[in-house]
């Protein structure tokens, strides 16, 4: 059994059946331009993807910022509580 209870030999007849109505050349260009258009639909997804980092750098660094700033502040109150829990008398 094949693709859902189609075995291979339907599929070669469905094949040979498109081939006939089609012809090879036809089919041949409908492949090529199946492939531009694949290929012209990546290349605009990736220049859409550039365009919003391009447009957006302030938040990448603001992001980066606040994360630095968050870190530095745990620790520093590491330290302080670092710093009470070693002075016991007071």
């Amino acid at each position: 059994m094949g693709f859902g209870g189609i075995g291979i030999w339907q599929l070669l007849i469905i094949l040979a059946i498109v081939v006939l109505l089609f012809g090879t050349k036809r089919l041949s260009s409908i492949g090529s331009d199946l492939g531009k258009a694949i290929k012209g639909f990546k290349k605009s997804v990736k220049d859409d993807d550039e365009d919003r980092d391009d447009k957006n750098p302030d938040e990448a660094t603001e992001r980066n910022v606040e994360d630095k700033t968050d870190s530095d502040n745990v620790h520093h109150a590491q330290k302080e509580k670092a710093s009470t829990d070693e002075k016991p008398g007071q």
